[in-house]
């Protein structure tokens, strides 16, 4: 007797469509599987003899030869144990095809028959939803990641006979569908009220939210920086239903989705600087996604930036770039999206104290120079904009007189900003953000009057800026004049991009 059963696979994000056929021959019983599985689909086999009969249900004795098609796709994890008990019981007790052809199965057994949760079926449930399946069975843990796909039936189950009895109308299970807006709004723990004073390093962060641009907070110990840029996500716009999706998909292979199955804030990425490449970018025999692509539509935040390895500093340079990390392996190739916004802090010197009034530098002025040659030229030229964080006074601290603005009220300015974006880009458009203005939208969008232009050119020849240098000053200037709702650029949008250049000034 033959039965095959459909359930899904997962290469990096992109899901595959797989058939469970089981073949019961005359030879002594056993379970044999075939068709390029891991250790934990050939672990299987026990698994799904001791649920099957302890749900109550009868072996056959034979020998079972389970196939995974197609077989030159690598199969991993536990999920394929449901649908391989659904595919020997229909083998086993001669169920008509017509039973199961409407199905979709996944879900780890327990030895006893309940169904646990498994990682990334949220890009799977995408899958067969574009795939036109029409329903999914899947572990009642994982109803509410599923549930986020509409279009597909989502029938949650805790125990293989749940399932068989729904399959034979015994005992519906009812579909399973959550209530999704298309902005979910949450409360922010932080808010930028909480800052005194650093009126010029909001304003700096306030831009670098409305366009996009990634930001360098430099500055000696104790100054806030870290204060700031943990309270950046809340001038933020939040998230869309369909960047909820994409990004709860990455979580969801990495198994850090709540139990909601929701990830309704921008991800807000802070690694230790004794990170590895591997857990920058991604890898591992088993490839997963690393901190960049868990960061994707929200915050990488590295603090202390030039206490990470410079080679693990580096592979940002790409990414930051291409908006992707991919992974290569003997295997194959795999692809993470890692379109985020990079905030990094960092000491003017090896003390932490250059420049400063309140405490004495002990630094050569050689010392401050290798130590600010531990990030290289590239990488920073990546950083739209770099900005020093003073000290704060102490009238600022002690002040009661003072209010400091809310973080509501940037968010608002924000958003704002970002409309203007939008409704400049074209239709289609990869992204409506000035961050990403390519080469001839930047002719096209940040034209500059003579006086302008002549103010840059200064500055470019003065500072010796980079090519790069000098289209990220446009695309800040571009920022900046959306902020006041000007529809072209100029000159004082101009000189306030250009001191948010601080390390080129500097080193100049």
């Amino acid at each position: 007797m033959l039965s095959t059963v459909k359930s899904l696979g997962l290469v990096g994000l992109k899901g595959h469509l797989i058939e469970v056929e089981v073949h019961l021959t005359s030879a002594l019983p056993s379970i044999e599987i075939v068709g390029l599985p891991d250790t934990a689909v050939k672990e299987a086999k026990e698994r799904v003899k001791a649920a099957i009969h302890n749900s109550g249900f009868k072996l056959p004795t034979k020998k079972i030869i389970v196939n995974l098609a197609p077989a030159d796709i690598k199969k991993e994890g536990p999920i394929y144990d449901l649908p391989i008990a659904i595919a020997v019981l229909a083998a086993s007790y001669k169920w008509s095809p017509s039973l199961l052809e409407k199905y979709v199965f996944c879900g780890e057994l327990a030895l006893d028959g309940r169904v646990r949760p498994i990682n990334g079926l949220l890009p799977m449930a995408v899958f067969a939803k574009e795939s036109n399946e029409k329903a999914l069975f899947v572990p009642s843990t994982n109803k509410e990641e599923a549930a986020l796909v509409q279009g597909i039936e989502v029938l949650p189950v805790k125990s293989l006979k749940e399932v068989v009895n729904h399959i034979h109308q015994k005992q519906a299970i009812n579909p399973y569908k959550n209530s999704n807006k298309d902005v979910v709004k949450v409360e922010n723990e932080y808010d930028f009220s909480e800052v005194k004073g650093q009126r010029a390093v909001k304003r700096a962060l306030e831009v670098a939210a409305a366009g996009g641009h990634n930001i360098l907070l430099i500055g000696p110990p104790g100054t806030g920086k870290s204060m700031l840029a943990k309270r950046f996500t809340s001038i933020l716009p939040g998230l869309t239903y369909e960047e909820i999706l994409e990004v709860s998909k990455i979580y969801s292979v990495s198994g850090l989705l709540k139990n909601d199955g929701l990830l309704e804030s921008r991800p807000f990425r802070s690694p230790h600087h004794t990170i590895s490449n591997g857990g920058l970018v991604g890898g591992g025999r088993k490839p997963k996604p690393g901190e960049i692509s868990l960061a994707h539509k929200g915050i990488l935040f590295l603090d202390e930036l030039l206490e990470f390895k410079r080679d693990v500093l580096e592979v940002l340079r790409q990414p930051l770039e291409d908006e992707k990390v991919v992974i290569s392996r003997v295997e194959g190739t795999i692809s993470y999206p890692a379109d985020f916004l990079l905030i990094a802090t960092m000491n003017p010197c090896p003390c932490g104290y250059y420049g400063t009034d309140s405490n004495k530098c002990s630094c050569t002025p050689q010392k401050v120079e290798k130590y600010r040659t531990k990030i290289s030229g590239p990488l920073l030229d990546r950083m739209d904009i770099h900005i020093e964080v003073p000290a704060v006074c102490f009238e600022d601290l002690i002040s009661k007189d003072t209010v400091e603005e809310k973080s509501d009220n940037i968010k608002d300015r924000v958003v704002l900003a970002r409309k203007t974006q939008k409704q400049r880009f074209t239709k289609g458009a990869a992204s409506t953000l000035n961050s990403k203005l390519t080469a001839s939208d930047l002719k096209r969008y940040c034209q500059l009057d003579i006086a302008s232009e002549n103010l840059l050119r200064t500055a470019f020849d003065n500072l010796g800026l980079s090519a790069r240098a000098y289209d990220k000053i446009l695309k800040v200037a571009r920022t900046i004049a959306d902020l006041e709702n000007q529809k072209y650029i100029q000159k004082h949008h101009i000189a306030e991009a250009i001191q948010y250049r601080s390390l080129d000034v500097n080193l100049a």
